[in-house]
């Protein structure tokens, strides 16, 4: 990046675009990363106790791990619905509505009592983060375009990377101190945190942007966006690294504690240090390849990452160390790639920002609920299952980008089209 992109993103926190009175320019900023922040830490803030949970439930990891895959299927049937009523009633009524149910459900989470109450109260956790993520990405959307609005996606997604680097080491901390509720009474004190933010944030959506139609409408615009090929295929293809990646997330503790004998702490640690390096992916991308030609950054991506995964399933299985910086690659494409990937879809669609963002975090959300039930399904070797996973998906992602640009169907910022 260029002295003067310096100087624009620093610009972006004292432009005059953002009007928030409570908030401040800054005081927004931090307000959409913590919403951001919202998923690594509903998951990765009680990974460390997954095998003690399954030990205090009595169930196999198949049945526990449900209570990461139910969270992340539910959250996208939340964004799903979100998104296209914030398009209609605005986006902090949504944001409330999303907070308030996150945080009771987060405290139906401590107190539950066997492992399908918990199961069922995640679900209705998702649901709730569904309104508070959807609203995150249209909130930029409102309020940036261009070249700021890759860069705040960046800002935001990178700040909010220490979530997923701090959450298993504070989650085992509190494995020292308090049983596995105390991870889910962190979260409703974060929620809490969320709701009182909410309060002060003033509607970012314009009464003149917002749908005038009917509730089933506004629902309704979903389909108008995913007859989108322009905005839709892309986005398919940009959402496959989410199998393998959330695949990770459902095997990590295993992978760490009980295939390579690591304790809990110290798996925390390993698990830290990937999502360090994840936050340098956003800051990578800007700083270097926002102004290469997009078609091959994406081919670059892609190619890495199915690299990864076949180091995964080599070399990634001799020690804790290797299988880690095997998997290092693929966790710095998955991050680089969004914002690079959300700023291209959101130059597809023009209008209906709440309906393309449901779709985005649908699309990543499903698929990598599958990732997460397909590289729970036993094997011989899960870590040469999960290098299988991320070869495999990457590989796809790789030939349907190639196939995609090759095509006929145009993409506004990619193909040399007229945009519609």
């Amino acid at each position: 990046m260029r002295e003067d992109k310096y100087g624009e993103v620093c610009r972006l926190f004292t432009s005059d675009t953002i009007k928030q009175k409570y908030l401040g320019n800054k005081g927004f900023i931090l307000f959409i990363a913590l919403m951001n922040m919202f998923i690594p830490l509903s998951t990765d803030l009680y990974l460390p106790a997954l095998p003690t949970m399954g030990a205090y439930f009595q169930s196999n990891p198949a049945v526990t791990n449900l209570t990461l895959s139910a969270f992340f299927f539910f959250y996208a049937v939340g964004i799903l619905i979100w998104g296209p009523l914030s398009d209609k009633y605005g986006r902090k009524p949504v944001l409330l509505t999303g907070t308030v149910i996150y945080t009771l459900s987060s405290v139906a989470c401590a107190l539950a009592t066997n492992v399908y109450f918990l199961i069922g109260a995640r679900a209705l956790q998702g649901i709730g983060a569904g309104g508070i993520t959807s609203i995150s990405m249209a909130m930029i959307k409102d309020c940036f375009v261009g070249k700021k609005r890759e860069a705040i996606l960046a800002i935001t997604q990178s700040m909010s990377g220490l979530a997923p680097m701090l959450a298993p080491v504070v989650g085992a901390g509190i494995l020292k101190f308090f049983s596995w509720r105390g991870a889910f009474w962190a979260l409703t004190a974060i929620a809490v945190v969320n709701l009182l933010l909410t309060l002060l944030y003033d509607e970012t959506l314009k009464p003149e942007e917002r749908y005038g139609g009917t509730l089933a409408g506004s629902l309704g615009r979903l389909l108008v966006v995913a007859k989108n090929k322009s905005f839709l295929l892309p986005a398919v293809i940009f959402s496959l690294n989410a199998l393998p990646f959330m695949g990770y997330i459902a095997l990590s503790s295993y992978i760490y504690v009980d295939y390579f004998r690591l304790s809990e702490q110290v798996y925390s640690f390993f698990f830290a240090a990937n999502a360090l390096v994840s936050i340098l992916g956003p800051v990578i991308y800007v700083r270097f390849l926002s102004s290469v030609d997009k078609k091959f950054v994406a081919v670059g991506f892609f190619g890495l990452a199915t690299v990864s995964g076949l180091l995964v399933m080599t070399i990634g299985t001799i020690s804790p160390i290797l299988f880690l910086g095997s998997f290092m690659i693929m966790s710095l494409i998955c991050t680089a790639s969004r914002p690079f990937s959300t700023q291209i879809l959101f130059e597809q669609q023009k209008g209906d920002t709440g309906s393309a963002s449901s779709i985005i975090n649908t699309l990543v959300m499903v698929l990598g609920s599958i990732g997460m039930l397909i590289a729970s399904f036993p094997c011989g070797n899960i870590v040469v299952g999960l290098g299988v996973l991320i070869t495999v998906f990457s590989a796809v992602s790789l030939g349907s980008w190639c196939l995609f640009i090759k095509g006929d169907i145009p993409c506004a910022g990619v193909k040399e089209v007229n945009v519609q």
